[in-house]
């Protein structure tokens, strides 16, 4: 999969590595994403940004710290060959403010944190959820666990 990392508003930091090492070790842990057609997009922008987003494509008006944009539905990436023309499975907008936020509250740094959010936005490209379901969700949760293990940073879910 390719990244096309786009940088506004964020301080300065070598954000298109840490992207670049999240979105492969997120091809390691689910391997529909680690077609080589793919490509998707990723946005390090301002909470006003995601704000706007927000109220514009979900109807929710207020920051939030990640959101993704799916293109393809997961039985078409299930489908989706390795050889053939590049494919887009969407788009991900982080929001600085709320990033840089919740890393204090949680003790972290804002590189694992904005890692795991990268990780999260891109298994919901790959059409995993945790709104449905309490097993959804647990689920889901494992599995950033294990890729966010291959970057070396904890178990954001932990106690």
């Amino acid at each position: 999969m390719q990244i096309d990392i786009d940088i506004e508003d964020w301080p300065p930091g070598d954000w298109e590595a840490l992207a670049s090492r999240a979105a492969a070790a997120t091809g390691e842990g689910e391997p529909l994403l680690a077609n080589p057609r793919l490509t998707a997009s990723l946005l390090f922008t301002s909470d006003a940004e995601v704000h706007a987003l927000n109220r514009e494509w979900r109807g929710r008006d207020k920051p939030t710290n990640v959101l993704s944009f799916p293109m393809l539905e997961r039985k078409e990436l299930e489908a989706l060959a390795a050889d053939g023309p590049p494919e887009m499975l969407g788009d991900i907008a982080l929001a600085h403010e709320t990033c840089a936020r919740e890393a204090a509250e949680k003790g972290v740094t804002l590189e694992a944190h904005a890692a795991h959010l990268i990780v999260h936005g891109l298994l919901h490209l790959a059409g995993h959820d945790h709104v449905e379901s309490d097993e959804q969700a647990e689920a889901m949760e494992r599995l950033e666990t294990r890729i966010l293990a291959k970057l070396g940073i904890a178990d954001p879910y932990g106690d």
